[in-house]
């Protein structure tokens, strides 16, 4: 069962971007699917390091291009992907102390992020990208 199924509206438009996000997705998914099952603690640790390793990447990907193709709104999208990073580096941090549950609600906060991350900040340069003719 999944939590967030992938949707074009999601597409910014670039595939080696919408590829990421759908990798992205599917690690939530993960997730969600091992707290379902009892198995969140399980698989926890790795899922949050494979989530933060492959979101530090995703951005990097995605800074690359705003800054190869001229996006005007690069150091913010950067300063976001910064806060980004950090809020899932402070959730990774609680779950090895202890101080996080795999609940409904991380699972949820995650979601969001990366939903409201896309559909809000990434649509931003889907223009962009298109003029500059990266598909």
């Amino acid at each position: 069962m999944s939590i967030i199924k992938w949707s074009d509206s999601y597409s910014v438009g670039v595939k080696q971007i919408d590829e990421q996000h759908q990798k992205l997705v599917d690690l939530i998914n993960r997730l969600f699917d091992a707290m379902s099952l009892g198995k969140g603690r399980e698989v926890m640790a790795s899922v949050f390091e494979e989530l933060r390793k492959y979101t530090t990447n995703h951005f990097f990907t995605e800074e690359k291009l705003m800054f190869v193709y001229g996006y005007s709104n690069y150091e913010e999208h950067k300063h976001i992907h910064e806060d980004l990073l950090k809020q899932v580096s402070e959730l990774k941090q609680k779950f090895e102390k202890g101080e996080l549950k795999i609940t409904l609600e991380v699972i949820d906060f995650l979601k969001a992020w990366l939903i409201n991350h896309i559909q809000k900040e990434d649509q931003q340069y889907r223009q962009h990208f298109a003029e500059k003719g990266l598909t």
